[in-house]
């Protein structure tokens, strides 16, 4: 079996490390578990990461970009309430087949919002900047209008607390947002 080289094991990183923090958080995760969970020891670890929070936001990062190049795919060639279906149906199935694309968001926000209750702004900084990268991505196909990007990133956010606290799809709480799943038990506008 070939070794991995110093970017595919930093890959493999980022990967485990997306999964222990979705599950324990930034504070809740310790860089030992990440460790085991690649198969590297610690020292090693931090041969491919500085620190801790270097490592938090690799993960970070591309728990964001994944989430917006599922955005961009979506909505390749469709503009207006096209747009906005084919990237709410492609967001749905993300949080429904990779839970901890959710739960890292989640914690992203947790640990961005601790960061600067305690002073530090450059923490966030990187989250900040992902973040806007993905209002961009959704911006100009659902028609460049700020209130309604606005409404609809809003709208994902509370499915993202809804779909967090495990409502169940069938849930009378989903139907303003999807009135079909009530009856078919799916997420699909």
């Amino acid at each position: 079996m070939a070794r991995m080289s110093a970017e595919e094991r930093r890959e493999s990183v980022i990967r485990a490390a997306m999964h222990e923090f979705a599950r324990g958080g930034y504070h809740g995760t310790s860089t030992e578990s990440i460790a085991k969970r690649v198969g590297v020891s610690q020292p090693y670890l931090f041969r491919l990461f500085p620190n801790k929070q270097a490592i938090f936001l690799a993960a970070s990062e591309r728990c964001l970009r994944d989430t917006r190049e599922l955005f961009a795919g979506a909505v390749e060639g469709l503009h207006g309430e096209e747009a906005q279906q084919a990237i709410a149906n492609a967001y749905t199935r993300l949080i429904t087949e990779d839970p901890d694309k959710l739960q890292m968001q989640l914690q992203m926000y947790v640990a961005v919002a601790a960061a600067e209750a305690a002073g530090d702004r450059e923490f966030g900084k990187v989250v900040r900047a992902g973040w806007m990268e993905l209002w961009d991505t959704a911006h100009l196909p659902l028609g460049g209008d700020p209130r309604e990007t606005t409404t609809f990133m809003a709208y994902g956010m509370l499915i993202n607390v809804l779909a967090a606290m495990g409502f169940p799809f069938d849930h009378r709480v989903w139907e303003g947002f999807y009135p079909e799943a009530r009856t078919t038990g799916r997420l699909e506008m």
